[in-house]
């Protein structure tokens, strides 16, 4: 499942670099939004233009299927390290301390490899795009771009879930229940008090809203 989480922050070097990482993260999380943003107004223009002017957007279809990988892969960095991403967690959740540690530094550790070989497979697919000049059928844009941001984005997650095996190796070296530069699971009220926040722009003390697993 996914889950509202906490990034708990120190003055440690870990700590540091998550702090850097989260604002590269951020970045490119922004610029799909952005994206996301355009192809809406790409989409109000192409249909408008065709409904009163008879006047569709050029290469509409072309344009949309370049900015799918933008909007699809900017953000996944930003959301392993908020915690956002979907999984399964009705045995982890029930785990303690070093052993919860353990299993997530296990799990961390083959979306790492994982992560790693589509990083691969992916820049060898850019650079094919790239030599043979590839581009869509209808207004013949280049599709290298959007090729590219797939290994960007995945190099950085990467980087993110490199990180991560640290900060899950401290915690159990020292056996910490509330790691920092990691996503700690918060209580419902917890969630739902952020939520509520959201709205009202007050702040919300995450301290004491972690799950038992995390205290």
């Amino acid at each position: 499942m996914s889950s509202s989480s906490t990034v708990r922050e120190d003055d440690s070097l870990l700590s540091r670099s998550d702090r850097l990482f989260f604002k590269a993260e951020s970045f490119l999380n922004l610029i799909g939004g952005a994206v996301i943003f355009a192809v809406v107004l790409l989409a109000v223009a192409n249909i408008l233009g065709r409904k009163l002017f008879d006047l569709p957007v050029d290469g509409y279809i072309d344009w949309t299927e370049q900015s799918m990988a933008f909007f699809a892969f900017m953000g996944i960095a930003y959301c392993q390290r908020q915690g956002g991403h979907i999984r399964m967690d009705i045995f982890v959740g029930k785990l303690r301390g070093r052993m919860l540690w353990s299993f997530e530094l296990i799990s961390t550790f083959i979306m790492f490899v994982m992560t790693l070989l589509l990083t691969y497979g992916s820049y060898v697919h850019f650079l094919r795009a790239w030599t043979n000049g590839d581009s869509s059928f209808d207004i013949e844009l280049p599709t290298w771009p959007a090729k590219l941001i797939v290994p960007v984005a995945l190099s950085l997650l990467s980087l993110r879930l490199a990180l991560q095996l640290w900060a899950y190796t401290r915690a159990i070296i020292e056996n910490n229940d509330n790691p920092v530069g990691v996503p700690l699971i918060e209580d419902v009220a917890t969630q739902a008090a952020k939520e509520a926040a959201t709205v009202s722009g007050a702040s919300v003390d995450t301290e004491a809203g972690l799950t038992g697993e995390n205290k």
